[in-house]
């Protein structure tokens, strides 16, 4: 069972990567182009921090903080493997993809490449590998919450 996980993050990771070739090939730099008007733009950014450019050009703390994230992720997979909920691995697998995406960018390029741009709120641009990321934390959270109720049943 824990190769599906593995699956899902690693077509994840490809599907981050193909976008955020196809934008570079196909977008300038800092050009947007409307997707839905007033609610989605593809805007070709680089980023060189975290969300809202947090931490900008610190890359020594992200290839820190995603190889200690990555070992931790891969430790909990395995050794959860037999027991842990499908809410709890989904979410891993999907944290381990985000950060996997985003290390490749900073490794390979020096910053991340963000395209996605929401026009009816003021949100960092963001990629796949960020709206895994997200869900991912989601998906834990979910685990969390249904855990809870059923230590409270017991």
């Amino acid at each position: 069972m824990l190769v599906i996980y593995w699956i899902m993050s690693g077509a994840l990771i490809a599907i981050d990567q193909w976008v955020k070739w196809w934008i570079t090939s196909n977008l300038a730099l800092g050009e947007t182009q409307s997707i839905i008007p007033g609610v989605l733009s593809l805007n070709h950014i680089r980023n060189t921090g975290a969300a809202w450019s947090m931490l900008e050009g610190k890359m020594w703390f992200f290839t820190v903080v995603t190889i200690v994230a990555v070992v931790a992720i891969v430790y909990l997979m395995i050794k959860n493997r037999q027991t842990a909920s499908r809410w709890f691995m989904t979410g891993l697998a999907l944290i381990l993809a985000g950060a996997i995406g985003n290390f490749i960018d900073r490794v390979r390029l020096g910053y991340v490449v963000d395209m996605f741009q929401t026009d009816f709120m003021n949100f960092p641009i963001f990629n796949v590998a960020d709206i895994s990321l997200v869900c991912g934390v989601i998906c834990i959270l979910i685990y969390i919450i249904l855990d809870e109720k059923d230590q409270v049943k017991k």
